[in-house]
């Protein structure tokens, strides 16, 4: 062990809402027991690319005792989480939510991923960093009627055991909507499912 920088997290801030974990890229940080957790020093690069995105202020750089950051491990490590979210993730047709069934079977046990239409063209990573593991809806709340998409995702919330909702959006006022969509289905299906929130900028980074 050495002493270097390396990223605390503050677990009675910490809420478990995962916003930092698309901007850690070697997959330090997951979430253990709905907190999220640095799961091996080795993996924690110590440089805080994570930082600056959790909305509670939980993540800090300390200097500390810790192993040696290992690159490599760190690059395993990711390859076998993302070979674990392509096994699990289900064969999904059709993703705009306008055309989806509510009674869809990849519904079952799922993680929603509601995101613009302008996302997966404007972020590089998307289908690296977000899309693994996840049940995608896309909508335009500019274009299509806001208040049908947020009566049929809280459809397919009461018909259905989703463990999570991520919304992704772009930075524009009017995809803010989607935040509006997601927290109303929510509300109206009587259930209380984490939502996360992710704003891309224009220029394709997560803000």
């Amino acid at each position: 062990m050495i002493t270097r920088k390396i990223i605390k997290i503050n677990e009675q801030l910490c809420n478990g809402c995962g916003e930092c974990i698309p901007n850690c890229a070697e997959g330090a940080i997951q979430i253990v027991d709905k907190k999220a957790r640095i799961v091996k020093d080795s993996y924690c690069d110590g440089l805080g690319a994570c930082l600056g995105h959790c909305p509670q202020g939980a993540l800090t750089i300390v200097e500390r005792e810790a192993d040696n950051f290992d690159e490599e491990s760190a690059k395993l490590h990711i390859a076998k989480i993302q070979n674990k979210d392509q096994k699990i993730a289900k064969p999904q047709w059709p993703i705009m939510l306008n055309l989806v069934s509510t009674t869809a079977d990849f519904f079952n046990d799922s993680n929603i991923l509601l995101v613009a239409d302008c996302v997966p063209a404007t972020y590089p990573n998307f289908h690296k960093k977000l899309a693994p593991g996840k049940t995608i809806l896309i909508g335009c709340p500019k274009f299509d009627d806001a208040i049908k998409y947020a009566e049929k995702l809280g459809e397919i919330i009461k018909q259905h055991n989703i463990k999570s909702i991520t919304v992704a959006h772009m930075e524009v006022p009017c995809c803010s909507g989607l935040k509006w969509i997601a927290q109303k289905a929510v509300e109206t299906s009587n259930k209380k499912i984490p939502v996360q929130n992710i704003m891309i900028g224009i220029n394709g980074e997560i803000k």
